[in-house]
């Protein structure tokens, strides 16, 4: 069955969005030899969400298009902006490109927008804050205008290098992926897609406007984006991309950990974040990102078999993600992800050819503070990760009876404000297949978590502390402030523990008691 140009087909779908057309000599894409019904209906579908979003953004759009033209310059919608729409998508995030320089775009754009920032203009990028009407309400919209540019790195710099085009043409194909490399020319819509951004769209690949490896040349990070988007879109990579990504990981070692670090927390926070984390272990990237996880591919024999640690690293992530009850949660999924990481390095054969793996939660939190740390995450998140990771196999170390009172508060009390993330995280490591034991060890955590909510009536387990402060210890002890105040609350805490909550007078001769043993 024979097909029109795309390019035809979406100039057709348009006319509503002011008349919208094509550029000269920009073809959306060419016929494609073997397309077939499902790619011809993708297109159409994605031309109607495009016009539906371009018309949804139009007034600020225009309105901010006018200024540059009457200004002397050109302004078109890009890239992920450009994206989105036809996968409609579109948020309130725009991202614009020009000619003009980033002078005199802030010129420009300083009497128009309601705020602008200044932060990115050093590689050619003004923001900007600007409120509009859309229908009946008025919506904050987040801008980025960005001139014509081309990046490069030297072997050594971990820094682009930027230097400015003169043409979208030239902008558009120092672009990551192509369907990142479209445009949308504005005040009058002209359609730009010289390297087949659509078509790639509706065929749901990931391919390069130029050859792969000098796009990953020019920047590294783009090996890292391509997890990225195939995690969030659940595209596929193309052969030759993914074959360049493998030839070329080496080179990632001379971007910022802070610029890998976000590529990372993008890919794991996606929809399928297996997707990406697969790639970036099948093609060695992970090696010199987070070397922990191809890591825990461990060979297995006939005579010492365990379970595939790193498939059932995969699972727990999925089975986390099904936990989460407000959206992304990146403290649970890199505790998911890391969790089990310490168990390459504490792997054992038993002479009963068992294999055991002992206090690698333990190693395995040493591990984690030491990676994230290296990718420069904050102080408080590679605590929170870690402790999660540490804490991970607590639930199993009370074994299968009823749990005491005080091994409940000693939980809570180690978990503290993660809590509830540790109960999706223990619920999420049980990937076995047997239906009986996966059962069993359900019910044995409903039967904790009932444990914690009914000491949580009698006792505010969200806060356990001494039943007599810092305060009282010293009058009541007659002392200083001073080590003897932090040893006596600390054993007042671990009787609170132990026994619960006691009267004033009971606390008083437990606190008098301590002390005389004291000396």
């Amino acid at each position: 069955m024979s097909h029109p140009p795309y390019g035809e087909a979406l100039q057709g779908a348009l006319p509503e969005y002011g008349g919208a057309s094509y550029r000269p000599g920009h073809v959306l894409c060419s016929v494609v030899p073997n397309a077939n019904e499902d790619t011809s209906s993708a297109l159409s579908q994605a031309q109607q969400r495009a016009v539906s979003e371009l018309l949804r953004v139009a007034p600020v759009a225009d309105d901010l298009a006018r200024r540059f033209q009457e200004a002397g310059f050109s302004l078109a919608l890009v890239g992920g902006s450009v994206r989105d729409a036809l996968l409609g998508r579109l948020g309130n995030d725009l991202d614009f490109t020009t000619d003009a320089r980033p002078e005199d775009v802030l010129k420009i754009v300083r009497p128009w927008a309601d705020a602008v920032w200044e932060v990115g203009i050093a590689f050619g990028t003004v923001g900007v804050q600007k409120e509009a009407r859309v229908g009946d309400a008025v919506r904050p919209f987040q801008i980025e205008v960005t001139t014509y540019r081309s990046e490069a790195y030297d072997r050594t710099s971990r820094k682009p290098e930027v230097s400015y085009g003169d043409s979208i043409e030239e902008d558009l194909v120092r672009r990551d992926f192509t369907v990142n490399a479209m445009a949308v020319a504005l005040p009058e819509k002209q359609f730009i897609d010289p390297h087949g951004g659509l078509e790639d769209l509706a065929l749901g690949v990931l391919r390069t406007p130029g050859t792969p490896e000098d796009s990953f040349s020019d920047d590294p990070l783009r090996m890292m984006r391509a997890a990225r988007f195939a995690a969030q879109l659940d595209f596929e990579v193309a052969p030759e991309v993914v074959a360049a990504m493998k030839d070329m990981a080496g080179r990632l070692e001379i971007v910022s950990a802070e610029r890998v670090r976000d590529e990372l927390n993008k890919l794991v926070l996606s929809a399928h974040p297996r997707k990406g984390l697969t790639l970036l272990v099948d093609t060695g990237l992970a090696d010199h990102v987070l070397p922990e996880l191809p890591a825990l591919r461990l060979e297995s024999d006939e005579h010492h078999r365990h379970k595939d640690v790193y498939d059932h690293t995969l699972i727990v992530v999925e089975q986390a993600m099904a936990l989460e009850e407000n959206g992304p949660d990146l403290t649970l999924r890199l505790a998911a992800l890391l969790h089990d990481i310490g168990k390459p390095r504490t792997r054992r054969f038993e002479k009963d050819g068992r294999v055991s793996f002992h206090h690698h939660e333990v190693v395995g939190a040493k591990m984690t503070k030491k990676r994230m740390t290296a990718l420069k995450y904050s102080n408080d998140l590679v605590k929170d990760v870690s402790q999660l990771v540490e804490l991970h196999l607590r639930f199993h170390g009370y074994g299968a009876g009823e749990w005491t009172d005080s091994a409940v508060r000693r939980y809570v009390r180690d978990a503290g404000p993660l809590l509830d993330r540790l109960h999706k995280l223990t619920r999420s490591d049980c990937t076995t297949r047997n239906k009986r034991k996966a059962l069993a060890l359900s019910r044995a955590y409903d039967g904790l978590e009932g444990r914690i909510a009914e000491l949580q009536e009698r006792e505010e387990l969200d806060a356990i502390r001494p039943d007599l402060d810092g305060n009282q210890i010293m009058e009541i002890l007659g002392i200083r402030p001073g080590p003897e105040v932090g040893q006596a609350y600390k054993h007042l805490l671990e009787l609170r523990l132990e026994n619960g909550p006691m009267e004033y007078d009971a606390a008083v001769a437990a606190l008098k008691e301590w002390w005389a043993e004291q000396g």
